[in-house]
């Protein structure tokens, strides 16, 4: 079972994580996930700490001379903001300072309800950890994942297609050439028009102290019929997928498909129809509505997912609050943050759906190294062209 835990808080000395189940044999080099720790960063409208770091990932445990050993696998990215926090975020009771409590909770955060449900009265304990700086080890864990994909052709990209209600449209374009046109993106979109656009409503959103929240859609090609089951609920991938994009902060809904566009239509015009490929000894499907699952499993066409995140909650003109101290009410604390984040958001999107998908693709090939998996995985395909 492939699974990972990360561990560390925003402004703390480092950010861990370590990863169970990886097999051996995997190639394995740091420059492949600090590319994606860097892409994280980039995107207009983020705030000062991305001119502060310089995410780099340090493999720790269960590699060696560029290869996976199967024991666990410990990433660790050194925070260079904890030299300018050692005292505020300090574990020894003795530097414990009173001045720089936290008391006025951000509505739309992890404040209030973490306080009351943790039994704190400083709010920064609770927002260190909620901080979306922890998906620095999602990203890095994410880039493992996509050493164990490779191999197995299959490729994982993402880009932004919505941000404040304007979208980008390339529709009819492949996968890689949307990839490609984002990347080049400030904004990560693959539609100039949009992309002038939404650096316009950044701007404008800047200077009214607001934030913006967007969409970002995940696109997996490669995957062969049959990762995730139908049998259980919990071995969906459907579900499984949801669960972890779900699981970020400030995701509020994920579409696989057509999504929620499904819901309003006809069955004969939302059902993808089946045809046999002789040559190809394969089947094929005439659309992709389904986004390239049926029934909790992948079909073998490509698969598509959408994360709607909402507007950051820090805003630089804070919304009404409540002091925890002395129940008065007043303004929300101002943290260092974004306008929008959602050109990151994508890398992160992106990030988690690897992940699932080599967790998934382990429990259907199984085997402790990547030539046992690759073995068990060309017998499978096998057996599914003489199916």
């Amino acid at each position: 079972m492939l699974r990972f835990f990360t561990a560390g808080e925003s402004h703390g000395p480092a950010l861990t994580a370590i990863v169970e189940g990886f097999p051996a044999g995997v190639p394995v080099r740091p420059e492949d996930i600090d590319r994606d720790l860097a892409r994280r960063q980039e995107g207009y409208g983020r705030g000062g700490r991305m001119k502060i770091e310089r995410d780099r990932v340090q493999l720790r445990s269960g590699i060696r001379f560029g290869e996976s050993l199967g024991s666990p696998v410990t990433l660790v990215v050194d925070n260079l903001d904890w030299r300018n926090w050692t005292r505020k975020m300090s574990a020894l009771a003795e530097d414990r300072d009173p001045k720089v409590r936290v008391t006025r909770p951000r509505p739309g955060h992890a404040d209030l309800a973490g306080v009351q449900k943790y039994d704190r009265q400083d709010v920064r304990d609770i927002l260190e950890r909620a901080s979306a700086r922890e998906t620095t080890m999602r990203v890095a864990v994410g880039g493992l994942a996509k050493c164990l994909l490779r191999p197995l052709g299959i490729e994982v990209r993402a880009w932004v297609s919505e941000v404040g209600g304007i979208r980008a449209r390339h529709e009819g374009l492949p996968p890689e050439e949307i990839f490609a046109a984002a990347e080049r993106s400030p904004v990560r979109v693959a539609d100039p028009e949009a992309e002038r656009a939404i650096v316009t409503l950044v701007d404008e959103c800047k200077k009214a102290g607001d934030t913006l929240g967007g969409v970002v859609e995940v696109v997996a090609t490669g995957l062969p019929p049959g990762l995730g089951s139908h049998v259980h609920w919990d071995r969906k991938l459907d579900g499984r997928l949801g669960g972890a994009l779900l699981s970020l902060q400030a995701a509020k809904g994920v579409e696989i498909g057509l999504g929620f566009e499904a819901a309003r239509r006809r069955g004969s015009q939302v059902q993808d129809e089946i045809s046999w490929d002789e040559a190809a000894r394969a089947y094929r499907r005439s659309s992709n509505h389904a986004g390239g699952t049926e029934g909790g499993m992948t079909n073998g066409s490509p698969l598509v997912v959408r994360v709607a995140f909402k507007p950051i909650s820090t805003l630089m003109k804070p919304l009404g609050s409540v002091d925890i101290a002395s129940k008065e009410e007043t303004r929300a604390v101002i943290e260092r943050s974004d306008v929008m984040a959602i050109p990151a958001a994508a890398v992160i999107a992106e990030a988690v759906v690897a992940f699932e998908l080599a967790g998934f693709a382990l429990e259907k090939f199984g085997g402790d190294s990547l030539r046992e998996i690759l073995r068990n995985r060309d017998g499978y395909l096998q057996q599914v062209r003489e199916a």
